[in-house]
């Protein structure tokens, strides 16, 4: 299964781990990309030998990750949120982090939105300026 750029967390599999490959095709990134991850402490897959074996919170984590560069985040942020699910008070601080991160992003994402749309009037009044003129 792919999931695509508007799509939510992966849904849960009963599996208990998955190759660098399953993850691969799943979310639809390179093994360069997960071993990325890897290399920043993002995810810690098992090792056997040569294989890296990830487990369902490596997935998880995974899936918080790729949603998080959708919209915006810097790795540092997707970090910072997906850490604090181990501060062990039932994710209650989790939640908390990443509705204010989130809100601060659509606020951004608004702002910016709200820069384009003026500025695309501002262009379109300036090309109609133009045209009736020539």
């Amino acid at each position: 299964m792919t999931v695509s750029a508007h799509a939510s967390i992966a849904p849960r599999d009963d599996r208990e781990s998955y190759t660098i490959t399953d993850l691969s095709a799943e979310f639809a990134v390179t093994p360069r990309a997960l071993r990325f991850y890897e290399d920043e402490g993002l995810i810690a897959p098992e090792r056997r030998g040569t294989t890296r074996i990830y487990s369902h919170r490596d997935r998880a984590r995974l899936a918080w990750i790729l949603r998080g560069k959708r919209v915006g985040f810097s790795l540092a942020e997707i970090r910072e949120m997906i850490d604090l699910y181990d501060v062990g008070d039932g994710r209650h601080t989790q939640r908390a982090v990443t509705l204010d991160r989130c809100r601060q992003r659509i606020a951004a994402l608004e702002a910016q939105k709200h820069d384009i749309d003026a500025a695309l009037a501002e262009l379109h009044d300036f090309v109609s300026l133009v045209e009736t003129r020539t």
